[in-house]
């Protein structure tokens, strides 16, 4: 179980974790369960997405995540949301 691990880590050290979980599942015999924030992590191939919010659990096809759009956005066009500060 992972409750947001992306907090201490970089953008490459997101991949490395990626990297490892997805190895852990291919070796077979492991479940992982995690919340995130991550754009990054919850790209987990072949991850099942529970996404959590005043409806319950609803599964949800990673694009269509809010963590995903918003951060495509932001990174499409920052001086969107920065001239809100």
């Amino acid at each position: 179980m992972l409750d947001e691990p992306e907090c201490a880590l970089s953008f490459s050290g997101c991949l490395a974790l990626l990297g490892h979980l997805k190895a852990l599942l291919a070796a077979g015999g492991s479940q992982v369960i995690m919340s995130t924030h991550s754009p990054l992590l919850a790209a987990l191939p072949g991850a099942q997405i529970l996404d959590v919010g005043e409806w319950g659990l609803r599964g949800r096809a990673w694009r269509d995540l809010d963590l995903v759009t918003n951060w495509a956005s932001f990174l499409d066009a920052p001086e969107r949301y920065l001239r809100h500060l």
